[in-house]
C-alpha cells in the first residue's frame, strides 16, 4: 500500500519514465539473482564434497558451511568508497564479493585439502587467492580466501559468476566471529588495548589449531599438509 505522498510522486512522474525504472529494477533483480545462483552452486559442491567424506572417509573435514549475499544498499556502498561508475559491468569486474560462502573445518590440514579439492574441478576458475594461513594478517587472523568464478546456467544461456569462498578452522571463525561483534559494538573505533588483546587471542587460536592437528596425525597418522598450497 502506498502512501499518499508516494502515490503522488508516481503520478508526477511520466510513463516512460516510470518503463525505465522499472526495466532498472528488472535488471538489477536478474543481476542478483545471478550472485545467489553462483552461490549455491558453490555451496552444492561442498554438499557433495561433504556427503562424498561421510560415506567413504574416516572423517569429515568439514564441520559447516555458511554463505551470505550482498544487499543491494551494501553493494551501492562499496561501489560509492572504490569511486567505481555505477554499472553493472565495472560491479562485475571489480566487486568480487557480492556472493560469500564460509566453510568452517576442523584442522588447517583440512582447510588446504578442501581448497584443493574445490578449485581442482574442472567448471571452476580460480580469480585470486589470499592464503592468510602461510600469512597471517598483522591482528593474527588467518583463513584462506578465495575468488572463485563459477558458471550459472540460465535460460539465458551461461553466465561466469565470481564467489569468494573463506575456509578457515573451528578456533579461528570463532575468533573472527567475536572479533567481528567487537568491531560492531565500537562502530569500528576499538580501544588499543582491547586490540592488542584481541591479536594475542588470535595467536592462542593459531597454536590451539597447531596442537589439535599434532594429536589428530598422532591418533590417525593423517599427513600434514604444506601451507600455502593453493594455486591460482
Amino acid at each position: 500500500m502506498l502512501t499518499a505522498r508516494a502515490q503522488r510522486t508516481l503520478e508526477a512522474i511520466d510513463g516512460g519514465t516510470l518503463d525505465e525504472m522499472r526495466a532498472l529494477r528488472d535488471e538489477t533483480e536478474r543481476f542478483m539473482l545471478r550472485y545467489k545462483f553462483g552461490m549455491d552452486e558453490v555451496i552444492t559442491k561442498l554438499s557433495i564434497l561433504r556427503e562424498e567424506f561421510n560415506q567413504n572417509h574416516d572423517y569429515n573435514p568439514i564441520e559447516h558451511i555458511s554463505s551470505r549475499l550482498k544487499s543491494l544498499d551494501s553493494v551501492v556502498a562499496k561501489m560509492q568508497r572504490k569511486g567505481i561508475e555505477p554499472t553493472f559491468d565495472t560491479i562485475r569486474e571489480t566487486i568480487t564479493d557480492i556472493a560469500g560462502v564460509r566453510v568452517t573445518c576442523s584442522f588447517v590440514s583440512d582447510a588446504y585439502r578442501l581448497a584443493e579439492l574445490l578449485t581442482a574441478q574442472r567448471d571452476i576458475q580460480v580469480l585470486k587467492v589470499k592464503d592468510y594461513i602461510a600469512e597471517p594478517k598483522e591482528n593474527g587472523y588467518q583463513s584462506l580466501h578465495l575468488i572463485l568464478e563459477v558458471p550459472v546456467f540460465l535460460s539465458t544461456g551461461a553466465h561466469a559468476v565470481a564467489v569468494e569462498v573463506q575456509i578457515r578452522t573451528i578456533a579461528m571463525d570463532f575468533w573472527a566471529s567475536l572479533e567481528h561483534k567487537i568491531y560492531y559494538k565500537y562502530d569500528r573505533q576499538v580501544p588499543k588495548e582491547l586490540l592488542d588483546r584481541l591479536t594475542d587471542a588470535a595467536h592462542t587460536a593459531a597454536e590451539l589449531d597447531t596442537r589439535m592437528e599434532r594429536l589428530h596425525r598422532e591418533v590417525h597418522g593423517a599427513p600434514a599438509h604444506e601451507r600455502g598450497s593453493v594455486a591460482v
